[in-house]
């Protein structure tokens, strides 16, 4: 299971760094390849559905997540959301964590990502992957 954690911290309040990381659509310009849709009604609140495709063309996978919890931040306090991955290629889950700090926010991501198939000797590149490319999904959407 290769877990990966990205942490950063950010001038951003709180409420509004959870806005950017949690306004879904936002993650296609950020994501390598990957279009982000949500199927379900507004407002996000657990069960809201939405699909990551990742590919070019129609060469491609679907990565259907959904949302466990779901705790927005109260005026300047912490908040955190839970993604379930419910595809047939990706699997695991993601936890989103915005927390007051200084004058700002700190961010944590948490994600145990696997891909089906996948033999457990690639979970090292895995992970180092991972973290590489949602680092920079983070920062990019909070630098908005």
């Amino acid at each position: 299971m290769p877990e990966f954690v990205v942490e950063c911290r950010t001038v951003l309040p709180p409420g509004e760094a959870w806005r950017r990381l949690t306004t879904w659509e936002r993650h296609s310009g950020s994501v390598p390849l990957t279009r982000i849709t949500v199927p379900t009604s507004p407002p996000t609140g657990v069960g809201t559905v939405m699909i990551a495709r990742t590919g070019v063309g129609r060469v491609g996978f679907a990565d259907p997540m959904r949302v466990a919890v779901w705790e927005p931040p109260d005026e300047g306090g912490s908040g955190r959301c839970r993604l379930e991955k419910t595809g047939r290629v990706v699997l695991g889950w993601a936890e989103i964590e915005v927390r007051p700090y200084a004058a700002g926010t700190h961010v944590r991501w948490h994600e145990d990502l696997r891909v089906r198939g996948l033999p457990g000797v690639f979970d090292g590149l895995t992970r180092a992957v991972s973290r590489t490319v949602f680092r920079r999904v983070v920062a990019t959407l909070l630098a908005e």
